[in-house]
């Protein structure tokens, strides 16, 4: 197997990982480009890079370039580690899209878990309509500022 068969399947895994990350959301259209996910998905892609290249060392019998993935992969994990524990590259528009989906998830773990005691239930009611609420208002929010900007005067974001 060679090298150009691993970087694909780091990639594949990579892409695919991300896109599981959603699939506890409540509804599709509360699926928006997060860049929190894409940040974890990277360090997860590069965990598996690291991990798999161990596993198959003796298939890679490039050392130096073993090294390079090995060396790679380490700094893509850190970049991606601090980026996901600082939040750096978060402003407004991309907080609320990852949210979003985070929200979600309350509200699919709320509606269908098996609570059988009402005062449970009633808390995971006030977590549905609460979760809801906000991802209407999140939403509304994102069209009014990529439509016009935000209230502090930056302009419109381009895309």
């Amino acid at each position: 197997m060679g090298y150009g068969r691993f970087f694909a399947m780091i990639a594949t895994s990579t892409l695919v990982m991300y896109g599981l990350m959603y699939l506890n959301t409540y509804a599709w259209d509360h699926v928006w480009f997060s860049q929190t996910r894409m940040w974890m998905a990277l360090l997860m892609g590069a965990v598996m890079a690291v991990i798999m290249l161990l596993f198959m060392w003796g298939m890679y019998r490039r050392l130096q370039l073993n090294l390079l993935i090995l060396g790679v992969s380490i700094a893509v994990f850190a970049g991606s580690l601090w980026l996901v524990r600082s939040q750096e590259t978060v402003g407004d528009v991309s907080w609320m899209k990852a949210m979003i989906p985070h929200h979600s998830i309350a509200v699919l773990t709320s509606r269908r878990a098996h609570i059988s005691d009402p005062r449970v239930r009633e808390l995971a009611n006030g977590i549905i309509d609460a979760q809801v609420r906000e991802i209407d208002e999140m939403e509304a929010l994102i069209a009014d500022i990529e439509a016009n900007g935000d209230a502090a005067g930056e302009p419109a974001p381009v895309h």
